[in-house]
């Protein structure tokens, strides 16, 4: 009997406990869910331990299951901490860098970032599209090096922020739709009545977050901005959009400010943890710290 545990079978173990299945844990880890149940299966002989329960309508992590993941994520944690130093120790500049960005910010306002840092390293660039608390959460699960977003009431223990500079949010809706035939203060009263899009947070363990949606608002909730805005555009509810995406909508009579409204200002914040500075960090947060120009 082989008495081992590998880090592909806790990779495995801590994606199917996020994802809360076999087939989702497939999907993230790019594997067939026939080649994930193999690993668990043959995993459960080698310990002689049943991880899984099965006897149910869905499979349930069993007490010893529980506690190998539990202390397993441990191991992980310090497995990629242990490879992050070591190559920072060994190059210097980073092999790999993640700058998770709000859904907010549209993804083109870090090419010149991408194709400047490539004329100077080989840094391995991967832009992630977060949502409200998914976005602080992959800083402080380290899914990511560097954040952009807006800027939080309170700013996490060990984390640097530097304002960006400012964004423009505008309520809108189609241009057919009724909410233009109201008159008076667009106040919370007002808008609860109107179905409102949200996109979701992207936070897997945290608890969501909400912006500008009343407790009981009829609600949309689409995956990203560009569903968001075609949302909109088919008169399906009233939303805020960034005032440079809604002003060509605007102008295309696709879309209409709402009346009563006025528009938002919110500061955009770069953010990151003060350790592990590589050369590749340290460089992407001089350049978009003196070149951030929002498009």
């Amino acid at each position: 009997m082989q008495n081992s545990i590998t880090l592909e079978a806790l990779h495995i173990l801590d994606a199917i406990d996020r994802r809360g299945s076999f087939a989702a844990a497939a999907v993230e880890l790019d594997r067939a869910t026939s080649s994930l149940s193999y690993q668990i299966q043959k995993l459960e002989q080698d310990l002689d331990i049943m991880i899984f329960d099965r006897s149910g309508h869905k499979a349930a992590l069993t007490d010893a299951g529980r506690l190998i993941l539990e202390r397993g994520r441990v191991i992980l944690h310090a497995t990629e901490t242990m490879v992050h130093e070591a190559r920072l120790l060994a190059n210097g500049w980073e092999l790999d860098l993640t700058i998770a960005y709000d859904s907010i910010i549209p993804v083109a306002n870090f090419f010149e970032l991408v194709d400047k840092l490539g004329s100077v390293s080989k840094t391995r660039i991967k832009l992630e599209e977060e949502v409200l608390a998914g976005c602080w959460e992959s800083l402080n699960e380290d899914r990511s090096d560097l954040l952009i977003c807006p800027q939080p009431e309170v700013t996490p223990q060990g984390v640097k922020t530097q304002v960006l500079g400012p964004m423009s949010m505008t309520w809108v809706a189609a241009s057919n739709h009724y909410v233009h035939k109201r008159s008076g203060v667009f106040d919370s009263q007002a808008r609860e009545k109107y179905r409102v899009i949200a996109i979701a947070d992207t936070a897997r363990e945290q608890p969501a977050l909400s912006v500008n949606i009343l407790e009981k608002q009829p609600r949309l909730t689409v995956s990203n901005l560009e569903a968001k805005v075609d949302a909109l555009i088919n008169g399906l509810g009233i939303g805020t959009l960034p005032t440079q995406i809604a002003d060509p909508l605007i102008k295309a009579g696709k879309l209409s400010q709402i009346n009563g409204t006025t528009q938002a200002e919110i500061d955009i914040v770069l953010a990151w943890k003060r350790n592990n500075m590589g050369e590749a960090k340290s460089w992407c947060i001089k350049h978009l710290t003196k070149n951030w120009d929002l498009k």
